[in-house]
């Protein structure tokens, strides 16, 4: 008899989620960053061996909304983890224990399927300065390294034990679910992460307006959005150098993913407070929840 789970990732921005997700698939769906609260709309990864699929499921971290954007995105990462068969509640080390998932839901929110503890970033910890665990009354707690791997392993085999019986959601070779409009958008905005400095990112919105698979090289025109018109030239740079920039890492992603030549043409246009805007949030793929459009 077959097996599938939706597995979906929470815990607080950077406690590794995306990295964990690229690993399992193996494969770079979700963007990583040093700066926290990358991920917005979420990623699924797919990955089947054996009688087993497993669909991961990144969507952003769980935080404290500051404006619009930030409870659109909690909203969607609710949604997920209600959703899902399964709830990976991810920690780092170094930070242990981990504070209740619940702490960290909007009120009164409650997630119903049993919840795996992992602690992250293990390989920042020497095993000398390790927590012991179990750290908590949950009855299963992991300790990983998504780096390096240490603890997958382990991690997958609890996963695929408590995953339930029943039929794939996809094909077997299938490794992810969003077209691919939507990584060329995620790979930009990871290369603005990249390049740009303090909270101009988090200022930054990505859309692709024009996708030709068909023509040789692929051609994909994108624009960045930001939110005031002093923001356009630091995107832009001393003569087009930063821009430049974006685009070259962003292509070399997209080149790797698509296995041949893209020529990828970038715009930046001033969306005046899109983060507080329900229309371009909706237009991102993440709509606020009915309470906040009022």
């Amino acid at each position: 008899m077959s097996r599938c789970a939706i597995v979906a990732l929470a815990g607080a921005p950077n406690a590794g989620k995306s990295t964990l997700l690229n690993r399992l698939v193996g494969e770079p769906l979700a963007i990583v960053s040093p700066k926290p609260q990358t991920t917005r709309a979420p990623v699924r990864g797919i990955l089947t061996e054996d009688d087993t699929q497993l669909v991961f499921v990144d969507p952003a971290g769980l935080l404290e909304p500051e404006y619009p954007l930030h409870s659109a995105m909690v909203h969607a990462a609710v949604e997920e983890l209600r959703g899902a068969d399964l709830v990976l509640y991810l920690h780092p080390l170094p930070e242990a224990p981990a504070p209740p998932l619940e702490s960290l839901l909007p009120p009164k929110t409650s997630v119903t399927a049993p919840v795996i503890t992992v602690y992250t970033k293990a390989d920042t910890v020497p095993p000398s300065h390790r927590p012991t665990v179990p750290l908590s009354h949950r009855p299963f707690e992991h300790v990983i390294s998504a780096l390096t791997g240490e603890g997958i392993p382990e991690l997958l085999r609890t996963i695929r034990h408590l995953a339930p019986e029943g039929p794939w959601h996809y094909p077997a070779d299938e490794v992810g679910t969003q077209p691919l409009r939507f990584f060329a958008e995620e790979y930009v905005r990871e290369a603005v992460f990249a390049h740009l400095e303090q909270e101009l990112p988090y200022c930054t919105a990505v859309t692709v307006d024009e996708f030709r698979e068909s023509e040789s090289p692929v051609y994909i025109r994108a624009t960045i959005a930001v939110e005031r018109e002093s923001q356009k030239p630091i995107v832009l740079g001393k003569g087009g150098a930063m821009i430049k920039r974006i685009g070259t890492d962003a292509r070399r992603r997209l080149e790797a993913l698509l296995g041949g030549r893209v020529r990828l043409d970038l715009w930046v246009k001033v969306w005046p407070k899109w983060r507080k805007d329900p229309a371009a949030l909706a237009r991102l793929g993440l709509p606020l929840p009915p309470e906040k459009e009022q």
